[in-house]
Formats: structure tokens, C-alpha cells, sequence
């Protein structure tokens, strides 16, 4: 008797669990688009350096004075911005490979090939023209830099520090510009793929 009211009870709870409400289902399909694209942008986040990443989190807040700026926490913010946005920039030039020792080494892509940054390491002159400047390196560079604009667009102190009482056609452009920069970056990432494996990038397999 004692298994056949549990069995029972489980069953009743089971329905309930099926007929209560999802939260998703009840958020407007703007709410369920920027949550969508919160989600694709920290993936894509994941193609952005992680020391950059991390340093303009731990920075952020320090910097906005936690979304209450005044004229010099604007300054510190936006220089806070740029940098990491050059930095992103620089990186995707970067790369590294296994010397003979296979021991990790990085290095910046030239027209003439791989400038290595530890000098005892050198590669081979017809491999080190396997790592020259391509196309693909400024495109991706120039996403990277899209990517940590539409970061730091989702940070609320980064937002309340440069518009502390945006006016409704702001908040709907501060939505919808992340959407746009994820859509858009996501497109190119998959359409215009890397093999370089940079400084804060997984290392190369070679």
C-alpha cells in the first residue's frame, strides 16, 4: 500500500512539473532575443585572449567606480576600453608552435614570417613563412575588436558610467547593438575560420 500512495504521489508530482509554467515562455520575444544573444556572445567570447577578457572584468568595476562615473572615471573607462580593444586586435596576430625541446613558444606574424618572442627559439625558414600575415588575421582582428565592444556593452557599469539615464531610444539601441555585433561576428567566425593559436588562444598542436 505504502509503494502504490508513493508511486501515486510521484505521478501527481510529475504532472505538476509538466503543467507549471516555464519561465522562457514568459518573457517577451525581445527579452528571449537579448538572452539568446547574451548566451552567443559569451561563446564568442571565448575567441577573444583570456588575459584581456579577464583583465577588463577585474578592471571594469574598479574603473566605473561601480557604474557611478564622474569625468575621470569616464577617461580611465574609455582608455580601459581601448586598450583591451587593441589589445584583441594585436593578439589575433599571434601564434605559437612546439620547438624541438616541445616546448611552447609564441611568437607575432610579420610579412616575412613568425617574429618569435623568445629569441633562443628559432624556426626554420621554410616553416617560419608558413606563419606570414594573411588577409584572415586583419578580418579576424577586426571581429575580435567587435566582439569585446558587444562585452563590454553587456556590462552594466561600462553602460551606466557613459549613460547613466539613457533615453529609451538609447536602451533600445544599447539592446539591440550586441544583437547586431553577435549575428554579425558569428557569421564570420564560421565563414572565415583560423588556424593561428595565439597568446591567451589553446595552444597548437605543432
Amino acid at each position: 500500500m505504502a509503494i502504490k500512495n508513493m508511486d501515486e504521489e510521484a505521478a501527481v508530482q510529475e504532472k505538476e512539473h509538466l503543467l507549471a509554467p516555464n519561465p522562457e515562455d514568459q518573457l517577451s520575444p525581445m527579452e528571449k532575443a537579448i538572452r539568446q544573444t547574451f548566451k552567443s556572445t559569451a561563446h564568442l567570447a571565448n575567441h577573444l585572449p583570456t588575459g584581456t577578457v579577464l583583465a577588463f572584468q577585474l578592471l571594469a568595476p574598479i574603473f566605473t567606480n561601480q557604474g557611478h562615473c564622474d569625468d575621470a572615471n569616464r577617461w580611465m573607462t574609455a582608455c580601459l576600453v581601448m586598450l583591451c580593444c587593441f589589445s584583441c586586435f594585436l593578439l589575433s596576430f599571434s601564434d605559437s608552435f612546439l620547438d624541438d625541446s616541445k616546448k611552447v613558444r609564441y611568437g607575432f606574424a610579420t610579412f616575412n614570417g613568425l617574429w618569435v618572442i623568445d629569441g633562443a627559439a628559432v624556426l626554420p625558414q621554410d616553416k617560419r613563412l608558413d606563419y606570414r600575415i594573411k588577409f584572415i588575421d586583419f578580418v579576424h582582428g577586426f571581429m575580435s575588436v567587435l566582439v569585446f565592444v558587444a562585452v563590454a556593452l553587456f556590462d552594466n557599469n561600462v553602460v551606466s558610467c557613459f549613460y547613466p539615464e539613457p533615453s529609451e531610444e538609447m536602451n533600445q539601441l544599447l539592446a539591440a547593438l550586441p544583437v547586431g555585433i553577435g549575428v554579425v561576428s558569428s557569421g564570420l567566425f564560421v565563414t572565415f575560420p583560423t588556424s593561428r593559436h595565439g597568446i591567451g588562444f589553446p595552444l597548437s598542436p605543432h
